[in-house]
């Protein structure tokens, strides 16, 4: 049997704007017509979205233009597949055995033999087992689900594309060949791009029906339609029968304790939960992982403390032990806690419970220590967390090398123990860029300069990159230096649409005083310099 969610890029965007939104944001209707976009294009598109006119391939402002109020999502298969696994674990709630074939598309053993027959006008086999399915998939909010089921995973697919919304296509046994010749070429399109372009030439060539297609001997469909063609020719005669290759459920690595009675002390608490924390890691030891992200949840009568902790290295018992306390005591803004915690005060209601769950595991063999040693000082580690258990998790920061052209935007901070996303790429061409040696001293805040030419004329960078006169003198706060050397321009024309200071044209130059010291000043359209860095 398969499970089919149509649409599932668009229903899985949904769900996560419609979670990661407020108490006081209007509440997002996951019905409401949306696309996922692509380089531009609409790639995936919902029901609701297709009746008022956008179809895959579009223009986002043709989309737009078809229906002003279509919400657009980006494409990102990591967030398909994260907000799929709910799904895979209500279907194995009723039938172990899933196997995810994509985001959006899982098969199981058809569980048909373990539903009686219902009496006179009822149902059962496949489709019982489909109705109770589908009546635990809509609790759990997935609305347009479909089943199929045959006697090898191509055809149960195809069956389940042609179900209805909560419905079950069941193809009789040993009438999946004769199933598969029944249909349009055109159904082809869903396997991709191989598919849309073979169902493209078969419907070119006359051919309506796969049936069609199966009556082409396989010498002529092995010369012209490739090893895709022969592939499908095979499963259309019931040559190639495709079988279920099931997943093995995720083993469960959370561990918790529970206090009864509650305990009003830190010091009690974490006393207490040195055995889970040393269960927890050896769980994922056994398994040869480490775990480099925690979720910490503590259960009080009166509300929760929910806080993931981040590690450099790896955590050990004695870390975790050590974010219980601190995650206790503190009460730490801004790690999601609810009711007095939030306020960051010292507990002041007894604890009922401490869960800990695996938010990032990692490959042991990653974080071992080289043979001479290596990593992190554990004490630096332990006190670097301490400190920002303190003054807050992005209030510790360390800086990281991105892609950029000036020297500002080729650095970036990041809370200390994240790793570092959304950087721009180091290895990029980056047109306009300074030449090495980086600056030592990159300023917070550019500070204010001049540059005159000889003749004491302001020096200025045209349109075509010249510069108007050599620079002679600049000035830094009130003090002018005569110029020994220099080299530039460097000259950009990035961001014009922020408007001035924000982007627009510029020119960068190295210049060194007579004093010896190196600076690196900008020259920004219309006119005015200021010292970006130094070279010491």
């Amino acid at each position: 049997m398969v499970v089919w969610c149509p649409d599932w890029s668009v229903t899985a965007g949904l769900l996560e704007l419609a979670d990661g939104r407020g108490e006081d944001d209007p509440v997002l209707d996951v019905g409401a017509p949306a696309v996922v976009l692509a380089n531009n294009r609409v790639v995936v598109c919902n029901a609701t979205a297709r009746a008022e006119g956008v179809r895959r391939g579009q223009r986002r402002r043709d989309a737009q233009a078809r229906c002003p109020e279509v919400v657009l999502l980006s494409a990102n298969p990591d967030r398909d597949a994260r907000w799929f696994e709910p799904v895979l674990t209500t279907v194995e709630e009723v039938r172990p055995g899933v196997a995810p074939l994509r985001p959006g598309l899982l098969a199981l053993p058809a569980p048909g033999r373990y539903f009686a027959r219902g009496g006179e006008g009822g149902i059962g086999g496949e489709e019982a087992a489909a109705a109770l399915l589908a009546e635990h998939l809509v609790g759990a909010g997935v609305w347009d689900c479909r089943f199929g089921a045959a006697d090898d995973l191509y055809a149960a697919e195809r069956a389940a594309r042609q179900a209805a919304p909560q419905g079950c296509l069941v193809v009789p046994a040993g009438g999946s060949a004769e199933f598969l010749r029944g249909l349009p070429v055109t159904a082809l399109a869903d396997d991709g791009p191989e598919g849309a372009e073979l169902a493209d030439l078969l419907r070119r060539l006359g051919l309506v029906l796969l049936g069609d297609f199966a009556a082409l001997s396989g010498a002529s469909v092995s010369n012209r339609f490739g090893a895709y063609g022969v592939e499908v020719w095979r499963r259309v005669q019931g040559e190639e029968v495709v079988r279920l290759a099931s997943r093995t459920p995720p083993p469960e690595l959370a561990c918790e304790i529970s206090f009864e009675p509650p305990l009003d002390s830190a010091e009690a608490v974490t006393f207490s939960v040195r055995t889970t924390a040393e269960r927890f890691v050896a769980g994922l030891s056994e398994r040869q992982l480490v775990a480099t992200g925690v979720r910490i949840e503590a259960e009080f009568e009166d509300g929760v403390s929910a806080r993931t902790w981040l590690h450099p290295r790896c955590f050990t018992s004695r870390d975790l032990v050590d974010r219980v306390h601190w995650q206790l005591q503190a009460g730490m803004a801004g790690s999601g806690l609810r009711s007095r915690k939030s306020t960051g005060e010292s507990i002041t209601s007894p604890v009922t419970l401490v869960r800990f769950l695996p938010d990032t595991v990692e490959p042991a063999g990653a974080h071992v220590d080289g043979l001479w040693g290596g990593g992190a000082d554990d004490q630096v580690v332990r006190g670097v967390a301490r400190v920002q258990a303190m003054v807050g998790y992005d209030a510790v920061r360390v800086p990281v090398r991105q892609g950029g052209r000036s020297a500002a935007d080729r650095q970036a901070l990041v809370p200390w123990g994240e790793r570092p996303v959304g950087l721009r790429p180091v290895d990029r061409p980056w047109p306009g860029r300074i030449p090495g040696p980086a600056p030592s001293r990159v300023f917070a805040e550019a500070l204010e300069a001049e540059v005159v030419d000889e003749a004491g004329v302001d020096v200025a960078v045209t349109s075509r990159g010249q510069v108007t006169g050599p620079p002679w003198r600049f000035r830094i706060g009130r003090r002018w230096h005569p110029v020994a050397s220099w080299a530039g321009p460097w000259p950009v024309d990035e961001s014009w649409w922020l408007g001035a200071g924000n982007g627009g044209r510029a020119a960068r130059f190295q210049v060194v005083g007579v004093d010896g010291r190196a600076w690196l000043l900008c020259w920004r359209s219309p006119g005015s310099w200021e010292v970006e860095a130094a070279y010491d």
